[in-house]
Formats: structure tokens, C-alpha cells, sequence
């Protein structure tokens, strides 16, 4: 059982999301607390393995926010919900520690799916979150094709711009003119390069590299 802690300052919230996640055999609200200082003093009573944290305002304090809190619990897994898609602050949260980040108009599934996968010990962004920090590589990596230096061929860099854009690997075939085995190969060719295997791998590559500025 996945015992989780719901912060939002909106009850109403907390209760629907309480009521999305309980449909979930394998997920337990354990509590539902409205900002980080009762955060604090629950996770002091009970155990607690994610914490699905309601992000408003994607400013200074909200990064201070999931800063403190994982200085304070460090294996705590953070799960962060926002209806922002703001590069900068995504960038940050994930860089402090948050090891998930889903915006409003996820679904039921993917919410779930989320908390399984961080439970697992694995990272979770939304398809959405995916795109915005693959096309801040993308813009990386066409900086390094002009320079010599990057190790992507002309259509590889063309699929992962369309993959980064969200386009399925049938969309991407059809717009290019190719199978989509080709696109699958083109993809498994792109991961080798770079020595990685999921998407995920290479949003944390993207980030660890500084291949987007913050």
C-alpha cells in the first residue's frame, strides 16, 4: 500500500483528488494538509511514502517550498501538480529534488500511474512537462549542429523535434514521409547515441547537462 498526503490549500481539491485516488486499491490518503508547516508536523505521526504537492503560483516561494521540504525529508517522494508550464520554474523544482510533475489536465490514469512509478523509485513527468523540456534540448542541440558538435544526424535532430512537439511515432511517420519503423529506429538510434533508454532518461540528461538554462 502507497500511504500519500495531499497539500493544497483548497479543500474542495483535496478532497476530489482524495476521491480520484481512492478508486486505487494500491493507494491510501493518509492525510490531507493545506501548506508545508502541517506538512511538517504530520509527516512527524505517520509515514508517508509520496506527497502530491498543489502548486498555484510558480514563483520564488513555491521553489523554497519543495527546497524545505526536502531538506527536511529527503525520502520523501515529490510529486508536484500545477497548471503551469513555465520552463524556468519546471526546470527548478525538478532540480531541487521533485522526482514527478503533472499539470491540471492530467488524468485520473496518469495520476495514479504517477504515484506507482515514483514509488517504484522512478521519476514521472507528464507528456506535457516531457515536450517543454525536450524542446529546450532541442534548441541545445541545434546551437551544437551549427558548431560541429552534435552527435544527432539532420533527421534524428528532425524526429526529436517533432517527438519534443508530442507528435506520435505515426504522426511523425506521416509528416516525414516514412515508416513508422523507421521512426522507432530513428528514436532507438537517438537513445544509443546519447547512452540512454526512456524518454524520462533523456528529460534528466537534459537537465543534468545543462541543456536548458534555469
Amino acid at each position: 500500500m502507497i500511504d500519500v498526503i495531499i497539500v493544497d490549500d483548497h479543500k474542495i481539491v483535496c478532497e476530489g483528488i482524495e476521491s480520484l485516488l481512492n478508486s486505487c486499491t494500491d493507494i491510501h490518503v493518509a492525510a490531507k494538509v493545506s501548506n508545508i508547516k502541517e506538512l511538517t508536523k504530520k509527516l512527524m505521526s505517520i509515514k508517508i511514502h509520496v506527497a502530491l504537492i498543489n502548486i498555484y503560483v510558480p514563483d520564488e516561494e513555491a521553489i523554497n517550498y519543495i527546497k524545505q521540504v526536502r531538506k527536511q525529508h529527503p525520502n520523501l517522494q515529490l510529486l508536484i501538480l500545477s497548471m503551469h508550464r513555465n520552463e524556468h520554474f519546471i526546470l527548478n523544482t525538478l532540480k531541487l529534488g521533485a522526482k514527478g510533475y503533472l499539470t491540471k489536465d492530467t488524468s485520473r490514469n496518469e495520476m495514479i500511474e504517477a504515484i506507482l512509478t515514483l514509488r517504484n523509485g522512478y521519476d514521472y513527468y507528464g507528456k506535457s512537462i516531457t515536450n517543454v523540456i525536450l524542446r529546450g534540448y532541442l534548441s541545445k542541440t541545434e546551437e551544437e549542429e551549427k558548431n560541429g558538435q552534435n552527435p544527432l544526424s539532420e533527421r534524428e535532430v528532425e524526429i526529436l523535434k517533432l517527438f519534443g512537439e508530442g507528435l506520435t511515432n505515426r504522426e511523425i511517420a506521416d509528416q516525414l514521409f516514412i515508416s513508422v519503423r523507421t521512426v522507432e529506429s530513428h528514436k532507438n538510434n537517438i537513445m544509443k547515441k546519447i547512452n540512454l533508454r526512456t524518454t524520462v532518461d533523456l528529460v534528466k540528461f537534459a537537465i543534468r547537462n545543462n541543456y536548458i538554462d534555469i
